[in-house]
């Protein structure tokens, strides 16, 4: 069970990588990304962040592209706003299948209801 210091970098991170990818990263495939959560570790060396691409003509293939190509300035602009961490976390991307999950779950429901 991680710690409080830890859920709570990951939720800085969260919040912070959500305002560096909407107003700093310049690529255009990146506009369309939300990211949903941060899991970092316990020895906060790494940081899971999990995204989710919306709106049409993006797919989730170039938003990954996109990503590691920003990695590096992410992260840079991620440790200045984070100064209270010594060593900031790898970074690694990860697409959020729970909406897809969801989004399935919530078809399929409706699907049963119309059947009634």
């Amino acid at each position: 069970m991680p710690s409080n210091k830890v859920l709570k970098v990951a939720e800085q991170m969260k919040r912070h990588l959500n305002e560096i990818l909407q107003r700093e990263v310049k690529d255009k495939k990146v506009g369309f990304i939300t990211i949903t959560a941060c899991e970092v570790t316990n020895d906060l060396s790494f940081c899971k962040v999990y995204y989710t691409v919306y709106g049409p003509g993006y797919s989730e293939r170039d938003a990954a592209a996109a990503l590691e190509r920003a990695k590096g300035f992410i992260r840079t602009e991620l440790a200045k706003r984070m100064s209270n961490l010594r060593k900031m976390p790898e970074l690694v991307f990860t697409v959020d299948e729970s909406t897809k999950y969801g989004n399935k779950i919530d078809a399929m429901l409706a699907d049963l209801n119309r059947r009634d």
